[in-house]
């Protein structure tokens, strides 16, 4: 592995396992660190200028949120998904995120409403400026409301660490041609379902947006695939 982590601030309030945590994440979201790269902990702890024992206790995290994958006797590395892991985690995904929509429709505050529909006008400003990483950052937020307006802390948890194991495709998915257009118009159909209570056309909407997304990111990765394989011939 080719040096290209900075140096960590040790100023930060955070313990340092989680700085190296969030550090290692960043890196693997943009790309920095590659699927199927190995991590080695001396040289990580060295680039990162910390020691070895929160980089190990980073990379225990990082495994369980599915960034890395740990093999006895070969080591650490940056986990490479497959089509039968995007299936897996969506199929989890689909369902839950259609529950949490069902007792959202039940248990809204209008202030979560309210928020709602404001970013959905954000979502479609900022799509029509061209402002990627700012809608990747509205639709965090979006969907964050919506898993808290179940008021189901445990079924936000488990939503948050199946997401967290998608979270680097993210971008590439959106930036799938249509994929934007069609993805306001999901979220339309589920704030209307929340606003007007109804439980079954919540929990409908929200498992279309789902299935939608899946199949997307998909066909992202086979885009990708094919020209990573174009490129190296």
């Amino acid at each position: 592995m080719e040096k290209r982590l900075a140096p960590i601030r040790l100023d930060s309030y955070q313990p340092l396992r989680e700085v190296v945590c969030e550090t290692l994440r960043d890196a693997i979201k943009n790309g920095v660190l590659k699927p199927g790269e190995r991590l080695m902990e001396i040289q990580v702890a060295e680039e990162l200028g910390v020691s070895r024992t929160p980089v190990r206790e980073a990379i225990r995290k990082l495994e369980l949120e599915g960034y890395v994958i740990m093999m006895p006797r070969r080591g650490t590395y940056v986990a490479n998904l497959s089509i039968r892991d995007v299936n897996e985690v969506f199929e989890i995904r689909t369902m839950l995120e259609s529950l949490s929509c069902g007792l959202a429709a039940e248990r809204i505050t209008e202030e979560e409403l309210d928020r709602l529909q404001r970013l959905l006008v954000m979502i479609s400003d900022y799509f029509d400026q061209g402002h990627m990483d700012k809608i990747v950052e509205a639709d965090m937020e979006f969907h964050d409301i919506l898993y808290t307006a179940s008021r189901n802390t445990r079924l936000v948890g488990i939503i948050y660490n199946l997401r967290e194991q998608l979270t680097r495709f993210r971008s590439m998915s959106m930036a799938h041609p249509g994929r934007m257009a069609a993805t306001i118009n999901e979220h339309k159909a589920i704030v209307e379902a929340i606003a007007q209570g109804n439980v079954m056309e919540a929990q409908k909407a929200a498992a279309n947006h789902m299935e939608q997304a899946e199949k997307t990111l998909l066909n992202a990765m086979d885009a990708q695939a094919k020209k990573s394989a174009s490129e190296n011939k």
